[in-house]
């Protein structure tokens, strides 16, 4: 029933009363991975893909000819992607069809092994979750200080801005139920960094999670992120995003 517990009927304090589910296991996720012309091994990850996943949209180069996965769950390719302008290719997620969309990265550096941890609290009546290299159980291979020191300061004034305590807002491994992407404003032909991302969600008041996660080093090429292109980004998305009514949290900080 819609907006109770599966196990005890009660109703699960994060849930609305018009949320509904798919009864039994017919809820069914799709996985979005974004691969860089320099991260050949999409075949890597796709090996790895939990039973959870049922469709794979593979964006950009890598797997050439692949039409499913090891396991068989069904890979469309949607071809090459601007992936100068950032990390997030639109038209992958809404080619998704699944209740669920995860988007990851397909340079090694997300683990598939931790989507059932992002389903859960989808599952759980979150709306977008997801991953912290910044709480206990997450942590990454490698942060530059000035890039640290950079996210900190983005992350203040998130939370005065939006209200809400998050510890990573750079990072691009998440998950969202499907029926949230108008809210999230996506382009068909938009490509975004993470970031811009979550700032949508908050945005629109989505019921955000995080989850901790582990960035693995790369198994192929650099880092493509640029810290002052990639801050003043975001720092432009998080202001011209910002609700209306943040005037007051302002007030109550410099008090």
């Amino acid at each position: 029933m819609s907006g109770t517990s599966p196990t005890s009927g009660e109703p699960h304090p994060m849930r609305r009363a018009t949320d509904h589910d798919p009864p039994g296991d017919a809820r069914t996720a799709s996985l979005v991975v974004a691969v860089r012309p320099d991260d050949p091994d999409a075949e890597w990850l796709l090996a790895r893909l939990p039973p959870a996943v049922g469709e794979v949209v593979l964006v950009g180069a890598g797997a050439d000819g692949l039409e499913r996965t090891p396991r068989g769950v069904p890979v469309r390719r949607l071809g090459p992607w601007d992936c100068a302008a950032g990390e997030v290719p639109h038209r992958g997620l809404l080619a998704a069809t699944g209740d669920h969309v995860v988007l990851i990265g397909g340079d090694g550096s997300m683990s598939p092994a931790e989507i059932p941890h992002y389903l859960h609290y989808l599952d759980s009546g979150f709306d977008f979750v997801k991953g912290s290299r910044f709480i206990a159980g997450g942590d990454t291979a490698s942060y530059p200080l000035v890039r640290r020191l950079g996210h900190q300061a983005l992350l203040r004034l998130a939370r005065q801005l939006y209200g809400q305590r998050l510890t990573d807002l750079w990072y691009g491994f998440c998950a969202f139920r499907r029926e949230f992407l108008d809210l999230l404003d996506l382009r068909e032909d938009g490509v975004e960094l993470g970031a811009e991302l979550v700032t949508h969600a908050l945005h629109y008041g989505l019921r955000i999670a995080e989850v901790p996660s582990l960035e693995l080093p790369r198994r192929h090429g650099q880092s493509h992120s640029r810290t002052i292109r990639d801050g003043s980004r975001v720092l432009r998305t998080l202001v011209t995003e910002r609700p209306r009514n943040t005037l007051h949290r302002f007030a109550a900080g410099s008090g």
